[in-house]
């Protein structure tokens, strides 16, 4: 599983899975877990077959990874293109 150590490498490899499922986007997913013992706050998206994982501890980072999910919701329902919806934000 990669874990990726920048927002933005995590983001377009986000990115770039989801719009292999375009017509089916229910296929892939996003899972937050926080872990109170170490503090750490982990986002990962998967296709079952291909896991992304981000991982963070500093509170300031945690408005990045709270947009997201919104992002992709609205990547679903929309009828634009993946990377301009996701460039805006």
């Amino acid at each position: 599983m990669p874990q990726y150590h920048t927002w933005e490498e995590f983001r377009r490899a986000a990115e770039k899975l989801y719009q292999l499922y375009i017509a089916e986007p229910t296929k892939a997913h996003a899972l937050l877990k926080y872990r109170r013992s170490d503090g750490s706050l982990c986002i990962t998206v998967t296709d079952d077959l291909v896991c992304l994982m981000y991982r963070i501890d500093q509170a300031q980072d945690v408005k990045k990874i709270e947009k997201f999910p919104g992002q992709l919701m609205r990547l679903m329902v929309a009828k634009e293109s993946c990377s301009v919806a996701m460039e805006a934000d």
